[in-house]
């Protein structure tokens, strides 16, 4: 099953995420079938970077996505509607 999760990088106690597409049971930093986005918290406001394209696509195709990233995916389809590219 695949799922839609958030990989950490950045250096310590500076997070930053990418949003992949990876086997459900697979590690937090394992290998991924695919780079979908990015998410910066340490930002004001947090940055957001998503495919949606991508993301529809993946979704469509029976990957799930954690309840992290579907907030993420919320707030990034309000923010392609109003113009803007962070999380308020």
């Amino acid at each position: 099953m695949l799922a839609i999760k958030l990989m950490r990088t950045g250096a310590k106690k500076r997070p930053s995420y990418r949003v992949v597409v990876k086997e459900k049971q697979s590690k937090r930093d394992g290998a991924y079938l695919e780079n979908i986005g990015t998410y910066n918290p340490t930002r004001e406001p947090a940055e957001i970077n998503l495919d949606m394209d991508r993301v529809r696509y993946w979704i469509a195709n029976g990957a799930q996505p954690t309840g992290t990233v579907s907030r993420l995916i919320k707030a990034s389809g309000k923010n392609e509607a109003t113009g803007e590219s962070a999380l308020a």
